[in-house]
């Protein structure tokens, strides 16, 4: 059953510890990975060494990966790289120190306002301003909640159409465009890029009729709240779910829990690690919510698009395999149409390619889901640019140039839909 969201919900913290996490210490290095020997190496240290953090691992030879080291393991790590003779620098000396205050105001937002760019918005901020927007223009927006998070906040999903299509046809079968965004708690970016593109679609619908008049857009901002706010609260880089995951351990990493492939490859058994695939596939509400709108677009969703940080990546099916898909051109061409778009209008350039073959393989995705299971013919993960140095962390001084910047891809490939699928 599907009604509005009328309120958020402000629930206790579980499993958390007083005070917010301290990263003192923490270093940020880049590792070039010039041979496959050395790609090969830091794979299985990703998945060898659960205490270093990798923020970003593909590959190719010729990348940089980026880790996040703990000062206990900070010789280890070097003596590593030094037997390696893996060429590094250091980005961040001490992490704890790039943790701006302003990340963590309390500042409200006043929704008649606008959208800001300029800051982070907390999950109570999000719902105040979709619930505004559909009250404000409900001839064509509405807001459901289409499930609830572990600790009980309603996970929202915003369905936009053209306001002449909806008042002559409510129930339109306009192809739909399915976006979701925060699984993982920690890549703010991608949840104020969702916010930027209902920013967009509704309050400046008129400069983006091709986009509404052939499409029918429904994007879930939030799908992790639980998480999400944790990582304001408590930990910065928390990045799973909020439902206690055996003895001493919470959460699981929502994009290894669903059922295609699920925990076969890429993903972890051991309940504290950050990639845990759960006990069983859809443990968690947050990616049964998912799971189920999709299933209930089937047949009419041709695009689905999980945004995440960071990277610069266009990724589609599969994940769980290095194999293609048998009509994976037609994914290829859409994710070009917007790593082009991106590139003629900013100059920045995106890998595109599938999951396992650009970075690696990763069973248990919703992408490969939604393609397999739901039948969305176009469907892949975005990976938003980075803040700088600070990766996961970019400073609100770049929220308005990174969401801009995607906001041009996704429009190229929703045209790219739109012409292919209406």
């Amino acid at each position: 059953m599907r009604f509005p969201v009328l309120v958020a919900v402000l629930c206790a913290v579980i499993g958390g510890t007083a005070g917010r996490q301290s990263y003192s210490g923490y270093k940020l290095y880049s590792v070039e990975q010039n041979s496959q020997q050395q790609v090969d190496f830091l794979r299985q240290l990703q998945q060898s060494a659960q205490d270093l953090d990798f923020w970003q691992l593909d590959r190719l030879v010729g990348s940089e990966a980026r880790v996040l080291v703990p000062p206990a393991q900070l010789n280890y790590f070097r003596q590593l790289l030094k037997a390696q003779k893996l060429r590094h620098r250091e980005l961040i000396h001490d992490f704890e120190r790039v943790q701006d205050d302003h990340l963590y105001g309390t500042k409200r937002v006043t929704p008649s306002q606008g959208l800001p760019l300029n800051k982070y918005l907390r999950y109570n901020e999000m719902i105040d301003y979709i619930n505004t927007l559909a009250k404000k223009y409900s001839s064509f927006v509405t807001v459901a909640e289409i499930g609830k998070s572990y600790e009980g906040r309603p996970i929202p999903a915003v369905t936009i159409q053209s306001p002449a299509l909806y008042k002559s046809h409510p129930n339109s079968s306009k192809p739909v465009v399915f976006v979701d965004a925060g699984i993982h708690a920690r890549e703010w970016a991608a949840p104020a890029m969702a916010m930027y593109l209902i920013s967009e679609l509704v309050e400046n619908a008129a400069q983006h009729q091709d986009l509404l008049a052939g499409l029918t857009w429904t994007i879930v901002p939030i799908a992790n709240p639980d998480g999400y706010e944790y990582s304001h609260e408590r930990e910065r880089l928390w990045r799973k779910t909020r439902r206690p995951a055996g003895r001493n351990c919470v959460g699981v990493d929502g994009n290894r829990n669903y059922d295609f492939h699920w925990a076969e490859v890429g993903a972890s058994n051991q309940p504290c690690s950050d990639t845990y695939h759960g006990e069983k596939s859809f443990s968690e509400p947050e990616t049964r919510a998912i799971r189920d709108e999709l299933l209930r677009l089937k047949g009419r969703c041709k695009f689905y698009l999980s945004l995440h940080t960071y990277g610069q990546y266009l990724l589609y099916p599969w994940g769980w395999t290095s194999e293609l898909p048998e009509d994976w051109q037609k994914v290829d061409a859409v994710a070009r149409a917007g790593a082009r778009a991106i590139e003629q209008a900013t100059g920045s350039t995106y890998t595109v390619g599938s999951s396992t073959n650009v970075l690696y393989a990763a069973a248990g995705g919703s992408d490969d889901y939604a393609y397999a299971v739901a039948d969305v013919p176009i469907s892949m993960t975005m990976e938003l640019p980075g803040g700088g140095s600070q990766g996961f962390n970019p400073p609100p001084t770049r929220i308005e140039e990174i969401v801009k910047e995607t906001f041009v891809g996704v429009r190229a490939m929703a045209l790219e839909v739109a012409r292919n699928y209406s």
